[in-house]
């Protein structure tokens, strides 16, 4: 198995630390909502990617390539098809984005996570796969998991994770209501690398009492499915990790999706609204953030063991407890994909 990844993302140290080959390639970013100097580049560095892309699948010479809708993977895809290579492209996200769209023609099949996603593909190509999660994340125990993190069995926890680079509205609001959610819950909060330090002389400048519940991280990844194990709620952005991890564990969630100024899809709206829709999460747009409204939501939760004992139950209802599968099983399709 060959990995191949952005030359500048995290993913390079994660794929090497598993023991597997990881190759770079170059690619620009996304024509959405760009100037057209920047489409330029654009375009630019597609071409400079699939080039690479081709001497690449001439040297490896795959047998199938799985795509999972980055930028990345266009020219990676793209370059199988052209050597005749097949490929299975994977929407993680309840919506397409545009990669996803542009490379439905070049794949074989198109894996989904939902039954509601297949509309967005041929019949013929679309197949309901479920979201795969690792399988540390389903066996996870929840009082193994407090006592590494130092936690008592009868203590709230509270999770913040803004994804993999961290998420700075969030990382502000939660500075801002420190004192408070401290002394609600133990706080596990992943920063991402730019917001640490500051986060960090926060910690310092906590009164002592709240100073040992405050636990902050740049990135957390073998430890990440303890943390998701040890937490009664999460407070996160809505990437498509969200829809298969939290159920996956009975994690109730307040969601503050990410939404771009223009051009770009709002994948992570659709992505709380659904786990909204069945009862899993709570939702909170960066508005009420700024007016800080996340106290009061957090609060009104973690005080409330009735409603976050209904969210983790209606959480768990849509999660497949098999690690192979994130999500419920739909038998039939599920034949035709193992098929």
């Amino acid at each position: 198995m060959l990995y191949v990844g952005s030359a500048a993302g995290l993913e390079r140290g994660i794929v090497q630390a598993a023991g597997l080959d990881f190759r770079p390639i170059s690619v620009a970013g996304g024509l959405r909502g760009v100037s057209p100097l920047a489409a330029l580049r654009a375009i630019g560095g597609l071409a400079r990617g699939l080039a690479q892309a081709l001497g690449i699948v001439q040297e490896f010479r795959p047998d199938a390539i799985l795509a999972t809708g980055g930028y990345v993977c266009a020219p990676v895809v793209v370059a199988g098809w052209l050597r005749g290579v097949p490929a299975l492209v994977y929407l993680p996200d309840m919506a397409p984005g545009w990669t996803i769209r542009f490379l439905t023609p070049f794949a074989r099949r198109v894996a989904v996570s939902f039954p509601e996603s297949a509309r967005f593909f041929p019949a013929s190509k679309a197949v309901v796969t479920g979201y795969p999660v690792r399988p540390e994340i389903v066996t996870a125990d929840r009082a193994a998991a407090r006592r590494h993190f130092g936690f008592g069995n009868s203590e709230k926890v509270l999770l913040v994770f803004g994804g993999s680079r961290g998420a700075h509205s969030l990382n502000l609001a939660v500075g801002q209501a420190l004192d408070s959610l401290l002394r609600l819950a133990q706080v596990i909060h992943v920063t991402g690398e730019q917001d640490l330090m500051a986060l960090e002389t926060r910690r310092v400048d906590l009164p002592a009492e709240l100073r040992g519940r405050y636990h902050p991280y740049a990135y957390l990844h073998e430890e990440m499915p303890l943390a998701l194990a040890a937490a009664d709620l999460a407070v996160s952005r809505a990437g498509a990790s969200t829809l298969g991890e939290f159920p996956a564990v009975g994690l109730p969630a307040v969601l503050v999706p990410y939404a771009p100024s223009s051009g770009g899809h709002r994948d992570q709206e659709r992505n709380a609204d659904y786990l909204v829709r069945y009862g899993a999460a709570v939702r909170l747009d960066e508005a009420a953030l700024a007016r800080g409204m996340l106290y009061t939501t957090v609060s009104r939760l973690l005080t409330e063991e009735r409603i976050l004992g209904e969210m983790r139950e209606q959480a768990r209802r849509i999660a497949w407890p098999r690690s192979c599968c994130g999500w419920r099983g739909y038998p039939t399709i599920n034949r035709r994909a193992e098929s």
